[in-house]
């Protein structure tokens, strides 16, 4: 498998602010346990995904980089099979007490209940 397979390259990825100001004032999002998943529609082709994980509510930088590495993972197994939408993933409460099951699991539910038209 090639390197370019197995990384989330940068055009799927949300990167400036105002990119990220566009997804929140669309004013859509699913919401579970941990996580909100914001979403609008976009021109481009495919889906693209930015992530918020706030110092506020995972102290730790090793939690905060586990929780982005969980996503971006999910996020690229699934990114062929998602309809073409811009996507912010914001924790919503600490997940300090959460396996890595369980962030996985939240965010492919999430993924899994996008509009898909």
């Amino acid at each position: 498998m090639s390197v370019a397979r197995r990384c989330l390259r940068p055009q799927y990825r949300l990167h400036a602010a105002a990119e990220f100001a566009e997804v929140f004032s669309y004013r859509r999002a699913l919401r579970g346990r941990l996580f909100n998943l914001h979403y609008r529609p976009n021109s481009a082709s495919g889906a693209r995904m930015g992530f918020v994980v706030a110092k506020k509510l995972a102290r730790h930088a090793v939690l905060r980089n586990l929780v982005k590495r969980i996503a971006r993972e999910a996020f690229r197994l699934r990114r062929e099979s998602l309809p073409d939408l811009d996507l912010v993933l914001r924790l919503s409460s600490s997940p300090k007490n959460s396996s890595r099951l369980a962030i996985r699991t939240e965010i492919d539910e999430l993924l899994g209940r996008l509009p898909r038209g």
